[in-house]
């Protein structure tokens, strides 16, 4: 599946729709493929990262041009911060018998999801950063977004 231009024409028709449209020139969607090796934000940037294991989406954040620790290493690491996604996979019972431990499982989200991320200028501003990522969370309903008894 190709993600990646299915990402560009979301934000290109949402933007579009509102009225205000994304200047694409902008923006650089990186599909990091599976296995990955996580990267920083690159200065003067925003993003949108997304993990997704055997087509479903896990978790689609955002990260803010002074977040970078939650972009590069947060969700590789159960307890570093709220809601990530090592904390999430841990104590789902649909991810028992797959061998993943709070010691190994940075490593097994490294080798068996695949991570999209999206950059964004930080001149496009924080709601459009904020509106890319609820775009994804409506088109793919991540499974670890929000609380399961409100879906």
């Amino acid at each position: 599946m190709d993600y990646t231009q299915e990402f560009r024409d979301i934000i290109i028709n949402v933007s579009h729709l509102l009225g205000r449209e994304v200047d694409m020139s902008k923006v650089e969607i990186i599909d990091r493929g599976m296995p990955h090796k996580p990267r920083s934000l690159k200065p003067g940037t925003m993003g949108v990262y997304t993990f997704n294991y055997k087509g479903r989406f896990l978790k689609i954040g955002k990260a803010g041009p002074n977040s970078n620790n939650r972009f590069l290493y947060q969700h590789y690491k159960p307890g570093s911060a709220m809601s990530t996604l090592a904390g999430s996979i841990l104590p789902d019972p649909d991810m028992e018998g797959l061998g993943i431990t709070e010691s190994n499982v940075g490593e097994w989200i490294k080798s068996n999801c695949r991570r999209i991320d999206i950059l964004l200028d930080v001149d496009l501003g924080i709601f459009t950063l904020e509106l890319v990522e609820a775009a994804l969370h409506y088109k793919y309903e991540p499974k670890y977004e929000g609380f399961a008894s409100q879906r």
